[in-house]
């Protein structure tokens, strides 16, 4: 939904994450292990004053991976640069940032497996042995100089962990794989949120935007924005079950959670293709989406909900898929 704002409305729905998004581990809900073992892992780096191990946190988009970088640096008390991993086309862009970082700083990497290779192997010296190797020159008369660099925490994030080289992955000390929310763990971050806007929330309401957020806290911020628009415009403001239901229904979002792309992935699959296997590219085309777009944003709630299956032939709609399908149609045949 964002993707179609305005360059000014788009600034403001960024601002509005960033606000949201908690700035100490005891405000982050839900990953009970990976805070844990976060907590254990940010004491001892403070006990010892030296720089937080390499972390790397994988998993679908919207479930805290940027929030929980930002947690560390805040935790650390230090600095952070944050960069998206496909904006490092060159060595000298990478070596500039390192180059720039001050003792125990944070560098996020936001789709790290994305990173240019001949970048990356700038990467292996500098995570391991805090160095910047830069060979100057070519041919014969090339040399290498090398520079130090101080100690630093590498957060690299991706939802494509397979896609890392095992070199790189290799290199850092800390893997969590973050999953999707229990419903109960979002109805706390809704609540939570609708304090920081200054939204009145009923607590059915906020049990309803929660059920219907994917298991995952950028949607649940993004529905809660929606519903106070609809509480505002139409209603007095506040938010209560029937003004959230409205606003759902508005935005096509059924009680699953399933919006109107994630419906067509389903029914494309089923009536175009016979509910499957079908592959992913030609998938992609009946849906007008890039593969990737469809890989890592529609199909991981869908397999979560077992509504799909991949296998080596291609996707399929289960029974459950078909069940649901079946119940989202309006009594004209369109889709919910």
């Amino acid at each position: 939904m964002s993707g179609f704002l305005a360059p000014e409305l788009k600034v403001e729905e960024d601002e509005l994450d960033r606000s949201l998004r908690p700035r100490r581990l005891t405000d982050f809900v839900g990953q009970e292990r990976i805070r844990e073992q976060l907590e254990i892992a940010l004491e001892a780096a403070r006990g010892r004053g030296e720089a937080l191990d390499h972390v790397l946190l994988v998993g679908p988009p919207g479930l805290g991976k940027t929030s929980l970088a930002y947690i560390l640096r805040e935790e650390l008390g230090v600095g952070i640069r944050t960069v998206a991993g496909p904006a490092l086309e060159r060595k000298g862009d990478l070596a500039a940032i390192l180059t720039g970082l001050e003792e125990r700083d944070v560098l996020f990497v936001d789709e790290i497996h994305r990173l240019n290779r001949a970048v990356e192997e700038i990467l292996y010296p500098a995570l391991e042995d805090f160095r910047l190797d830069i060979i100057v020159g070519q041919g014969p008369a090339a040399r290498t100089l090398t520079l130090d660099l101080p100690p630093f925490t590498l957060v690299g994030a991706t939802t494509r962990t397979g896609l890392l080289t095992t070199p790189l992955r290799d290199r850092f000390g800390m893997t969590f794989r973050l999953g999707y929310y229990r419903p109960e763990e979002l109805v706390l971050i809704v609540r939570r949120s609708a304090r920081i806007l200054g939204v009145e929330l009923e607590d059915e309401a906020s049990i309803e935007v929660a059920a219907r957020s994917r298991g995952t806290p950028r949607v649940a911020n993004r529905i809660l924005r929606r519903v106070r628009d609809v509480a505002e415009v139409r209603h007095d403001g506040i938010v209560t079950t029937e003004v959230a239901r409205e606003a759902l229904a508005l935005l096509e979002i059924d009680e699953r959670g399933l919006e109107e792309t994630d419906r067509e992935l389903l029914a494309a699959i089923v009536e175009k293709f016979g509910g499957g296997p079908v592959g992913l590219s030609t998938l992609a085309v009946a849906l007008g989406e890039a593969p990737d777009t469809v890989e890592d944003v529609y199909e991981p709630y869908l397999l979560q909900l077992g509504f799909l299956q991949r296998t080596p032939r291609g996707r399929i709609v289960t029974e459950l898929g078909r069940e649901h399908l079946g119940a989202a149609r309006r009594d004209d045949g369109t889709l919910f």
